[in-house]
């Protein structure tokens, strides 16, 4: 679990056959999972500037080769003896996005960014969100973009101030949108369990 607070801007060495080589100030171990924009890894090799992680076929399959090259974003795993802060964020991406359009404001930066429009049903308005690791809060959702107001301390302290028009970012949708569509969704197409079923249930073992 993670929070969507960015604890660093490290840098990729290199990226083959699957292996995500990161130069980075943290002192990762063996096993730890990270955060790299957005995405959670597993470390599988420490060296002395950093540490490998590697990509499987289906987180491959869903992000965006600009997201694993140049600076990245990187968070290590919550701890339970953390402060919690930020919002609940699984490193698990949902979808690339892409920024169409940025507008400076009086002390802070809107973007919009667009996604396909299946995935709008877990962006709420007011809601959280991830963006290439970075927890965010929504202002408004239309039928297939969103825009976040972005302030000059974030601009700052992530690489979301080298965002241009047409960058692709990692979408974590929030989580209990997802889990709370997904009941929804689904509940009409399965049977509920009633005291009878869990009666003979037990009775079975």
């Amino acid at each position: 679990m993670f929070t969507g607070l960015i604890r660093e801007i490290a840098t990729v060495k290199s990226y083959q056959n699957n292996i995500l080589t990161i130069q980075s100030k943290h002192q990762a171990k063996l096993g730890d999972s990270i955060a790299i924009n957005g995405v959670c890894l597993t470390v599988i090799e420490v060296n002395s500037d950093g540490f490998n992680l590697e990509l499987a076929d289906e987180t491959r399959s869903i992000i965006d080769e600009s997201k694993i090259s140049g600076r990245v974003h990187i968070e290590p795993a919550m701890q339970m003896s953390d402060r919690f802060e930020g919002h609940v964020v699984q490193g698990h991406v949902d979808c690339v996005g892409e920024i169409v359009n940025i507008t400076p404001r009086e002390n802070a930066t809107d973007f919009i960014i667009k996604v396909e429009p299946k995935y709008i049903a877990h962006i709420i308005p007011k809601g959280s969100i991830t963006i290439d690791g970075v927890s965010l809060t929504i202002n408004d959702v239309y039928h297939d973009s969103f825009r976040l107001t972005i302030i000059p301390h974030t601009l700052r302290e992530t690489l979301m101030g080298e965002y241009q028009l047409g960058s692709k970012i990692n979408i974590e949708t929030d989580l209990f949108a997802r889990y709370i569509d997904h009941i929804l969704t689904n509940r009409e197409q399965k049977k509920s369990m009633n005291w009878s079923d869990v009666d003979n249930l037990q009775m079975s073992y």
